[in-house]
């Protein structure tokens, strides 16, 4: 089966299985992000900071709140 008529078949799957689908083959791959990577320096300069100075934090909460849920 060609990869065009696997995705034309998949397509056809409601949208939880699709979900699933996805989210499977997606752990079949590799990592590829790398320490050299923006968004993970970004992210460790972020944890640092909150290390630092957990009072910059807020709760998932408060994250909720202001978002209007």
């Amino acid at each position: 089966m060609k990869l065009e008529e696997i995705f034309r078949e998949a397509e056809k799957l409601p949208q939880g299985d699709r979900a699933k689908l996805a989210a499977t083959l997606l752990q079949t791959l590799p990592v590829t992000l790398a320490d050299e990577d923006d968004g993970i320096a970004e992210a460790r300069r972020r944890s640092r900071e909150l290390d630092e100075q957990p009072e910059l934090g807020c709760s998932w909460e408060d994250v909720k709140k202001s978002l209007g849920r």
